[in-house]
């Protein structure tokens, strides 16, 4: 296919070294994403500082992570329609920009609502837009390999806060969260900036979606007629039910780490936690195109079976070795190498059943369960560790879920998608 596809772009007279063009938007794209990873990703690390600042318990602070992901995700439609009337680098340009403004305004906070202001609204408006906008991007350059450029670029995201976990973590030690928050708001905000400004749409758009439509076969649905399908409803579910055990860890990792006593140990000459932090990032991004590279050959729902088991299994064992500070990082970053590449999974599932036309805007409304998972990850999951005393009811929680969803995504989703496919083709 990739040869037909470059055989078109010369048929129709496409400009040359459009090819290498779409790997410079594909490395923009990727700046763009690292640059708004470390609200989500980097949050773990604040919590306990922001606690004793404003002199509220775990739940209550949580709620500020769930805002930041319920406002990223839940506008993700709308977002889609703005990017596409307006167009991305303008859209991107502005979401760069209030992501990192939402840390140096989160820096004067006094109080948790002026945080939820700052921190949720700003931050999550900013990191939506920015988001959508890549992802649907890209989807647009890459439309013969667009399983790998949509985790390529989610990979960014998961893999941005490689390079800003441990100097965080050094610059809340030495200049305390106010002074952190500020620093680092303006560099994202800046690095997200600049690398929007190259950002274009393909001319060749059109002839490339042209292509991809053909070569599946597949019917291009817009959100109404896809919301329509119980196989939509099958995936937002199951999507909920991964990122509701992946954003528990994300969200309360450096809380349920003190209470294993890991936080201070050193594991190969480094600090645990921020290590763990660190490999966590890697194997996130890392995930997210190999596990697409590998759907692309063995199938979407083989390939969910063995990453979300991987994950479930990885989980167990984490927390029947918690005392193990060794095994608690090691296992940390197979936890995440088998929760990241849903964003990879996911949409190139809902692509190949429901065509690439409306794919942004179709994948806005997935990507709403991401919200939903972060309450019950987040907040939900702080109040039952609160309630119970342990953390071993949160684990089991999310293990359960890795499981049911893999068993789900071989013995339902597969036979389900296989059987709409064929009607949709006939």
């Amino acid at each position: 296919m990739n040869a037909r596809i470059e055989t078109l772009h010369e048929e129709a007279g496409a400009p040359a070294g459009t090819t290498h063009h779409r790997w410079l938007q594909l490395g923009l794209g990727l700046l763009c994403m690292m640059s708004i990873s470390s609200p989500q990703y980097v949050w773990t690390l604040l919590t306990k500082p922001l606690s004793a600042k404003l002199g509220v318990p775990l739940p209550e602070l949580q709620i500020t992570f769930s805002l930041l992901i319920i406002l990223q995700t839940f506008f993700s439609p709308f977002q889609g329609k703005l990017i596409d009337r307006f167009g991305p680098r303008l859209l991107i340009s502005l979401g760069t920009v209030m992501s990192g403004l939402s840390w140096v305004l989160s820096s004067m906070a006094t109080s948790t609502p002026m945080l939820y202001l700052t921190y949720g609204l700003v931050g999550g408006l900013g990191t939506g837009i920015v988001y959508v906008g890549v992802v649907g991007l890209m989807v647009r350059w890459f439309p013969d390999r667009r399983g790998f450029a949509a985790g390529a670029v989610a990979a960014g995201y998961g893999m941005g806060a490689i390079v800003t976990t441990f100097p965080i973590s050094a610059s809340l030690a030495a200049r305390g969260l106010d002074a952190t928050l500020w620093l680092y708001g303006i560099a994202f905000a800046v690095v997200g900036f600049v690398a929007s400004q190259g950002l274009r749409v393909p001319h060749d758009a059109t002839l490339l979606k042209a292509s991809a439509t053909a070569a599946s076969d597949v019917r291009n649905l817009r959100p109404s007629q896809m919301m329509k399908s119980p196989l939509f409803w099958l995936m937002f579910a199951m999507m909920t039910m991964m990122s509701t055990s992946g954003l528990m860890v994300t969200s309360q990792m450096a809380t349920f780490a003190a209470d294993f006593g890991i936080t201070k140990v050193v594991v190969f000459g480094m600090t645990a936690l921020p290590l763990a932090l660190t490999i966590d990032r890697f194997t996130n991004g890392l995930t997210r195109p190999l596990f697409g590279l590998v759907s692309d050959r063995f199938g979407r729902e083989n390939t969910m079976f063995f990453a979300f088991a991987l994950e479930g299994v990885a989980m167990a064992m984490w927390l029947l070795t918690r005392d193990n500070a060794v095994l608690f990082v090691l296992l940390s970053g197979v936890v995440f190498f088998g929760w990241g590449e849903i964003f990879s999974l996911f949409p190139s599932t809902l692509t190949d059943t429901f065509g690439t036309r409306h794919a942004t805007e179709n994948y806005g409304w997935l990507y709403i369960s991401q919200g939903i998972g972060s309450i019950f990850g987040g907040p939900l999951a702080a109040l039952l560790h609160q309630h119970a005393g342990s953390w071993v009811p949160v684990f089991s929680v999310g293990i359960t879920l890795d499981i049911v969803t893999a068993v789900l995504a071989i013995l339902v989703l597969k036979p389900m998608r296989a059987r709409f496919l064929s009607k949709e083709v006939a």
